[in-house]
């Protein structure tokens, strides 16, 4: 177990007790085909909140509102929102570049 900060409290905790939550993760699963929607792995997948239940506690059980990440996405999904790591202003021109790039090739 990692140490702990005393000012991140994981408000997701209380829906993942509910007994709502497996049957609803379950669905998450299957709809992404048990696989992470970011990287495609199908290695220690997660089911994430997209808008996170802190920020939106109204949909913390809208299946719209769930994908599946593997760890390492997840881990770094949850560290840009929680402002542990700030994103590199480089690799976000590439991935916009990236993307750009990959528009064009759909367009042609």
């Amino acid at each position: 177990m990692g140490m702990k900060r005393p000012d991140y409290f994981r408000p997701s905790r209380a829906v993942q007790r509910d007994r709502r939550w497996p049957a609803l993760r379950l669905a998450a699963r299957r709809r992404d085909n048990y696989q992470c929607v970011q990287c495609g792995s199908r290695y220690r997948i997660q089911v994430d909140h997209i808008r996170p239940v802190r920020d939106a506690p109204g949909v913390a059980f809208d299946l719209d509102n769930l994908q599946c990440l593997c760890a390492i996405c997840h881990a770094r999904k949850t560290a840009d929102e929680v402002g542990i790591r700030k994103p590199n202003p480089k690799r976000n021109a590439w991935l916009r570049a990236c993307d750009e790039l990959s528009q064009k090739s759909i367009v042609k």
